[in-house]
């Protein structure tokens, strides 16, 4: 292993994603949403000069990738007509794009994630892999960006339901892969994948801890030796709201997780994933560069042959 990330890890395959930054650490991705619903920041970016001003913010922290989205995946969300979602992220992505920040579209629909190209964004990030939009895989195809494919069971309003595994780490792994298999087959590039677990979607918090728990699995999907870089997005989720409970049983807020939110993003960067999705930057900022030394120290002491 040479550097910070050794070449055959997750972190290192994220070389390979054409059009996006790559750092010898976890990338850092910022969100906005511009919606009125969003599970933690709903309302807080609506208006479009705020939503500007709010990525140039998280940009000029530290976020690698400004990640923008107009329709909320949050559980029980209803979702919007087309032509709302594109009124409220187009002149945001564009802007964003236009001041040179590398932009990501939060979207499920090919007609969003098509105009925001058009915008100037460089990557698509489909909480559904595809599947919520049969003509999102050709239109990822043909514009050759990063495409995240998530683990996703259904829209936000009936996830819940079908929050039932044997075993969550091989279901989500034989799920993911499939659906992998079927966008590679839908002709993306599979040098321009990305998965992420969803955490959240379609998972109880015993889900989430045990994906976490397991991200290098996760990752593996592409063979040995050539593993899919890794989105983890855990931050604010309600899994560490509950975690973090108060002795009346009442769950912390969004807005009090987000140190929780940092020690997580320490720990899965460490874990070699690719990127993390956070609300709050800096201090993420800092955690992955605190990860990515601590691998740097670990492949150090590693006896010669890397045996141990």
């Amino acid at each position: 292993m040479t550097g910070e990330a050794g070449a055959g890890t997750a972190l290192e395959h994220g070389r390979r994603l054409r059009g996006l930054p790559w750092q010898a650490r976890a990338l850092v991705m910022g969100v906005v949403n511009v919606t009125p619903d969003s599970f933690s920041d709903g309302g807080s970016w609506l208006d479009p000069v705020r939503a500007v001003a709010r990525g140039q913010e998280l940009a000029a922290a530290g976020a690698d990738i400004v990640d923008l989205g107009g329709e909320s995946t949050r559980p029980g969300a209803q979702r919007v007509p087309a032509d709302e979602e594109l009124r409220r992220a187009i002149p945001v992505v564009t802007e964003l794009a236009r001041a040179g920040i590398c932009v990501s579209v939060d979207t499920m629909r090919a007609s969003v994630a098509e105009r925001a190209l058009q915008a100037g964004a460089r990557m698509v990030n489909d909480v559904s892999g595809g599947l919520a939009d049969p003509a999102m895989v050709g239109l990822v195809a043909d514009a050759g960006v990063p495409y995240v494919v998530t683990h996703w069971r259904g829209h936000s309003a009936e996830m819940y339901r079908k929050a039932v595994y044997g075993d969550v780490v091989a279901d989500v792994r034989t799920e993911l892969r499939r659906r992998v298999q079927d966008v590679i087959a839908g002709g993306v590039d599979p040098a321009q994948i990305i998965v992420d677990p969803g955490l959240g979607f379609a998972k109880l918090a015993e889900h989430n801890w045990a994906l976490l728990a397991s991200l290098p699995e996760i990752s593996a999907l592409g063979g040995p030796g050539s593993p899919f870089p890794l989105l983890v997005a855990a931050s604010r989720k309600r899994f560490i709201g509950r975690l973090l409970a108060g002795p009346d049983g009442e769950f912390r807020p969004f807005g009090g997780t987000d140190d929780a939110t940092v020690a997580l993003t320490a720990l899965t960067a460490a874990a070699g994933a690719w990127c993390v999705r956070v609300h709050e930057v800096p201090a993420n900022a800092d955690a992955v560069r605190v990860a990515a030394r601590w691998r740097q120290a670990v492949a150090a002491a590693r006896p010669a042959g890397g045996g141990g």
